[in-house]
């Protein structure tokens, strides 16, 4: 995890030295494809205004440096007993940030009583890759 927080502080950077430029990048198929790589697997159909909002939001975001260094002081500790409610964990098994199975396992043992939905071929992000299917996988999970 701290390649991840890592690679965090460095997106971040980037981010913020090329945002004056993030809609003509958008603009084209190929730029559109290398902002979203590491979210999602199927970038055609996201629209380029969806992506400049994402890349936007996270130059924006002042409080990431601080929670990755309090993450790398503390780790990302979790307390399962706490959490009494259902629980599902949607997964990609083509998440690049957090890569299937690996990343997986320590949420499995920590939460044996989730509901696991493995989405093959899915990246990182389920609501961008297929934001139907994601948004019926919540709804179906939280339905009275």
């Amino acid at each position: 995890y701290l390649q991840t927080l890592a690679h965090f502080d460095t997106m971040q950077e980037q981010l913020e030295r090329v945002a004056p430029h993030a809609e003509a990048i958008l603009a084209t198929p190929s730029g559109r494809r290398r902002a979203a790589e590491l979210m999602a697997e199927r970038w055609e159909h996201i629209p380029p205004d969806l992506l400049a909002h994402l890349w936007h939001g996270a130059v924006a975001c002042q409080g990431m440096r601080e929670l990755n260094d309090h993450a790398r002081r503390n780790g990302w500790p979790l307390d399962p007993e706490r959490i009494t409610c259902p629980l599902r964990i949607v997964w990609g098994t083509a998440d690049r940030l957090l890569p299937w199975p690996r990343a997986a396992e320590r949420y499995r043992a920590l939460f044996p009583q989730a509901d696991w939905v493995e989405l093959d071929g899915v990246g990182h992000g389920p609501q961008l890759d297929v934001p139907l299917l994601a948004s019926q996988l919540i709804l179906g999970f939280t339905a009275p």
